[in-house]
């Protein structure tokens, strides 16, 4: 029993096939070795094509994509498998019959290029590995050669050259970020710091920073005022692209002299007032309107011309006055009034005396200076001495309407008459000089002065003060009644017996 069953086993291992088997199968197959029909199928079968890619299903699917070698020839793709491929050469029999050095690599995936073509097979294709495990990407050959530590994409060759690793053929224009002027020049690294590529801003401010003179005052869109050109060069027309042009000494000046907030967002006051008020010597005195008066080549440099710009000529004293000396606070846009007592009132010495018409007088070059007052045309015409006088000779105050037009008032120390010929001096003295005097006593008055009273001083006989009109009586006894030795027994007309010529001569008839 135990024969026979051995023997039945020996009997079921045994084939008739394996008596056919020419050698051996290469050590990969060697475990279908035990079963022709693992690779031939049954007796008679001629189409061992489709066996041999049940086993091996990935170069199945190249064929049936038309990828790689197998699937890329159509005459590879269509033949048997054993036309390339042979067995039974033994356990260390080489499967694959290929003249590597003649073997034609463009008919696969992966065409060889530039340095590639002069490349060792076995430099890509590791020992022990199939033909067709060798990776297509770069980085499975060149990873020691990856400068970007694997930041960047597998696709190496989209910027590296198949000629040499360090020929870079990068076209930057195809990215999101042209690169223009001066970034064309740049190094990669100045823009992906540690080989950063992925997600880089391109916001000036992220490489420009330092660069960035406002000190971000004036926001982040630099393209808005620089040109890839040059940094230093500005493309922003402040003419062109505001309502506000730049002209004198602002044109040297750095935006953020006015831009002084964050960005260009927030629209600016453009008076000058809005910038100058520290410059304003005027203290807002004038208002808000520098331009009318100054201009913009520099702040000192005045525009404004009084005698063209206005109605009131600057002359004299006048055109070295501030402007706040005639234009105090809150009258900048009030039509200042133009009489000088509108700003002289409290230098009138006359206190308003002699009216408002300062320029009948006083003259711009000075307002004690070649006083030009004409007082011919007064009530009071200067002759003679009056006219060499000092003003203050007859005015002794500043109030001159107020001056007395009467001799005695200015006269009166040197009244020898004591009054007695009344207030009007000029009936007998004349301007030229106090002492020519002329007054004709016979013609002037109802009394003929006869005899010995030709003679006489007036106060000879005007002995009391007049105060306005002169009464004097013109009897004898008036005057000589002391001399009266009748002691008045014949009346008061003694020149009915006397004579002018001698009081004591009797002419009685």
């Amino acid at each position: 029993m135990t024969v026979s069953n051995s023997f039945a086993a020996q009997t079921e291992s045994f084939s008739f096939k394996k008596l056919l088997m020419p050698g051996p199968v290469a050590e990969l197959h060697a475990e279908f070795e035990s079963d022709c029909a693992n690779c031939h199928g049954e007796l008679g079968d001629v189409t061992p094509n489709r066996l041999c890619l049940d086993c091996h299903e990935d170069i199945a699917a190249d064929i049936k994509a038309k990828l790689g070698y197998h699937g890329r020839e159509f005459q590879v793709s269509k033949a048997n498998c054993t036309t390339c491929h042979t067995e039974h050469l033994g356990r260390s029999g080489s499967i694959v019959e290929m003249d590597a050095d003649g073997f034609d690599h463009q008919k696969t995936d992966f065409e060889l290029l530039g340095k590639h073509a002069v490349t060792t097979c076995y430099s890509c294709h590791k020992a022990q590995q199939k033909f067709r495990e060798a990776s297509s990407k770069c980085l499975s050959c060149h990873e020691d050669d990856d400068i970007h530590q694997g930041a960047m994409d597998t696709q190496c060759q989209d910027c590296h050259s198949f000629e040499t690793w360090s020929d870079v053929e990068f076209d930057h224009n195809d990215t999101q970020f042209s690169l223009k002027g001066e970034h064309k020049t740049s190094q990669c690294a100045d823009c992906h710091p540690d080989q950063q590529y992925q997600d880089t801003p391109t916001a000036c401010l992220a490489c420009h920073a330092l660069n960035d003179v406002h000190n971000a005052v004036n926001g982040d869109q630099c393209e808005r005022c620089h040109d890839e050109s040059a940094w230093s060069e500005i493309r922003f027309n402040h003419d062109r692209d505001t309502e506000f042009r730049l002209l004198g000494g602002h044109l040297d000046l750095q935006c953020n002299e006015c831009h002084q907030s964050s960005g260009f967002e927030k629209e600016l006051n453009t008076s000058c007032v809005s910038c100058h008020t520290k410059d304003d010597p005027h203290n807002e005195l004038n208002g808000p309107k520098c331009e009318n008066c100054h201009a913009v080549n520099k702040w000192t440099e005045l525009t404004f011309d009084h005698n063209r710009d206005s109605d009131f000529p600057l002359q004299g004293n006048h055109q070295q006055l501030d402007c706040a000396a005639c234009h105090p606070s809150g009258t900048e846009n009030v039509d200042l009034e133009q009489s000088c007592i509108a700003c002289h009132k409290i230098d009138d010495v006359h206190s308003g005396k002699q009216g408002e018409l300062c320029n009948n007088c006083h003259k711009a070059s000075g307002w004690s200076e070649e006083v030009s007052f004409s007082h011919n045309l007064s009530a009071f015409a200067l002759v003679g001495m009056h006219a060499v006088a000092a003003c203050d000779a007859c005015h002794e105050s500043q109030s001159y309407s107020e001056t007395s037009s009467r001799c005695i008032d200015c006269h009166l120390d040197e009244d020898s008459h004591n009054g007695a010929l009344g207030p009007d001096c000029a009936v007998c003295h004349n301007p030229n000089d106090w002492q020519l005097w002329l007054f004709n006593h016979d013609e002037q008055t109802s009394f003929d002065l006869q005899g010995a009273h030709q003679s006489l001083s007036c106060n000879a006989c005007h002995k009391k003060p007049a105060t306005k009109k002169i009464r004097q009586s013109s009897s004898c006894v008036a005057c000589h009644a002391q001399d009266d030795q009748h002691n008045g027994r014949f009346g008061r007309a003694c020149d009915r017996c006397h004579g002018h010529e001698n009081f004591s001569e009797i002419r009685i008839q």
